[in-house]
């Protein structure tokens, strides 16, 4: 009997949806949200230390789009098509509903490693720093994405409604399935 996580990847029609996603907006968004999260969670610098100034590679294998982050940048992130071996120094690689599930301590980085469902290389120390302070931090992905919307919180509450079980049935781990509510 095998422990093994099978996590599957996005379907294709959502991979081609992406490839159509302007990258600038697709930045603006996702550095406003980190930034969020760490102006809530300031002990997340802290808790990454000297590795705060090195560059991660969050790449999302089933998505054409790769993210660098650099946590005491001032673009903190930056939205690829591609990335050469020497704009990063620690790649975190999977599908992107392992990578969510991960964050969001749904299921476990050590098994999601061994099963090979999610590859690091380069900078493993600074990778596992990245997870202690992200475990640390205990946030809710899902619902700093909905506040970052505004008055139109209501349709991203409905977006991550939609989202977050297609990410759920993608895994095969219950994702935000509680009611997304304000603070």
């Amino acid at each position: 009997m095998s422990n093994t996580i099978q996590v599957a990847t996005l379907p294709a029609w959502a991979q081609a949806a992406a490839r159509t996603l302007p990258l600038p907006v697709i930045a603006l968004i996702i550095r406003r949200l980190v930034r969020t999260v760490i102006a809530k969670s300031p002990d997340i610098l802290d808790r990454l230390g000297n590795h705060a100034s090195v560059t991660f590679l969050i790449d999302p294998t089933d998505l054409p789009i790769q993210f660098l982050v650099r946590p005491t940048s001032e673009m903190l992130i930056q939205c690829r098509r591609s990335v050469s071996r020497g704009d990063y120094d620690a790649r975190i690689a999977g599908p992107l509903a392992a990578l969510i599930a991960m964050v969001s301590g749904e299921l476990d980085g050590d098994a999601l490693f061994f099963s090979r469902d999610v590859l690091i290389e380069g900078r493993t120390d600074a990778i596992l720093s990245l997870r202690n302070a992200i475990d640390a931090a205990e946030i809710d992905f899902a619902m700093e994405f909905a506040l970052l919307w505004g008055p139109l919180k209501p349709l991203a509450e409905d977006a991550a409604h939609f989202v977050f079980p297609v990410l759920k049935h993608l895994s095969g781990v219950d994702m935000a399935q509680r009611r997304i509510q304000a603070e």
